[in-house]
């Protein structure tokens, strides 16, 4: 198969978790017979630099004729002016948006070699195994109207979280569909007895969770989501919720893992590429570290699973996705660890090295 992959190398340490991502999709690529085109543009901080956008024109058009994204990440220190006309992370945005990216899946499966770099006892561990879907283009983080006023001599800020039924329905419909192929049991998240769009939320949901009587529902308020991802977090199946809520909820639930540089995550749409697949964005749920950043001690694994996410997702190869996280969880079993995922006394490798025994793997 021929396929065109743009990756978005960014900021921080985006550029060196890409290049380990790329190494082991070329490994795919000689094993299995492919052709990846691969072809790198500018996003984020070093889209601003360069010119003076966080999103050039040249990098959404390359991605919109795709068949699939790869990002690293974006943002850093040097553009944190909170007055900023432009920042990073309006790229990251604005290419979610002109995708039309509307959910975000994040799978959270902690290994068992690596129990011992969560913060949680074992026990509470066993049997986790879930997927939060986290709607994309809707909520706060877009709705209108936004922006600062002075009143009284004092500024204040404001922002709109807004929702449309559709835009609740077709993500809550994707969240029943893929547990329909999991455990079959949906957790909706929302903060009903307090917000509007919330109450919408809950409406919506339960109207489609009608339409799944094999599937398990649940509500939960997100206060109390956010506890029960640490005192039962293997009672989660898929949880599906809005893009604020979901944006925490999935930093609290990398903790699962022992390092969020673990997970990766798969943002999809409506829009269909060449070969029929979701064209989809692809990246880890980190951020750009940029205090280890060119210190080539980065963990590369949740940008490497995020591309074998791209390969099942957007290019249809099931095998060649689970060659890739196979290699992953034999890497980890053989012992291997970067240095956020080493024990006291235990020795780390190096990006470089742990990329190289999980593309000899491969």
């Amino acid at each position: 198969m021929k396929a065109n992959i743009v990756l978005l190398p960014g900021d921080g340490i985006g550029p060196e978790v890409v290049a380990a991502a790329q190494s082991v999709l070329e490994a795919v690529e000689k094993k299995y017979g492919h052709i990846f085109e691969m072809s790198e543009y500018l996003i984020g901080g070093a889209a601003i630099d360069a010119t003076g956008q966080a999103l050039p024109a040249e990098t959404l058009a390359a991605c919109q004729q795709a068949d699939a994204v790869l990002l690293g990440a974006v943002g850093g220190p040097k553009w944190d002016d909170p007055a900023a006309a432009v920042r990073p992370e309006q790229g990251l945005l604005g290419l979610r948006k002109n995708l039309g990216l509307f959910a975000n899946l994040r799978p959270v499966v902690p290994q068992a070699d690596l129990l011992s770099a969560s913060p949680l006892r074992p026990d509470l561990l066993d049997g986790v195994d879930l997927l939060v879907v986290r709607e994309l283009t809707g909520g706060i983080y877009f709705g209108e109207p936004r922006g600062r006023r002075e009143v009284n001599g004092q500024w204040e800020a404001f922002d709109t979280m807004l929702y449309s039924e559709n835009e609740v329905r077709r993500v809550v419909r994707l969240a029943f569909e893929l547990a329909r192929g999991r455990r079959k049991k949906v957790t909706s998240v929302d903060k009903a007895n307090v917000l509007d769009s919330s109450r919408l939320w809950r409406q919506v949901a339960a109207q489609v969770a009608s339409e799944y009587p094999d599937v398990e529902f649940e509500v939960l308020l997100v206060d109390a989501a956010t506890m029960h991802l640490i005192t039962r977090p293997a009672s989660f199946d898929v949880m599906v919720t809005t893009n604020m809520f979901g944006d925490i909820l999935t930093d609290e639930a990398s903790v699962l893992t022992g390092s969020m540089g673990n997970l990766p995550s798969a943002s999809l749409g409506e829009d269909t590429n060449r070969l029929g697949k979701p064209r989809g964005l692809y990246e880890p749920i980190h951020g750009s570290a940029p205090d280890i950043a060119g210190e080539g001690i980065a963990n590369p694994i949740g940008t490497i699973v995020s591309a074998a996410m791209l390969l099942r997702h957007s290019l249809g190869m099931e095998p060649e996705a689970r060659a890739v996280e196979n290699a992953v969880d034999t890497a980890i079993r053989a012992g291997h660890r970067t240095i956020d995922l080493a024990r006291s006394g235990e020795k780390s490798l190096n990006t470089a090295m742990i990329t190289d025994a999980i593309v000899k793997l491969v």
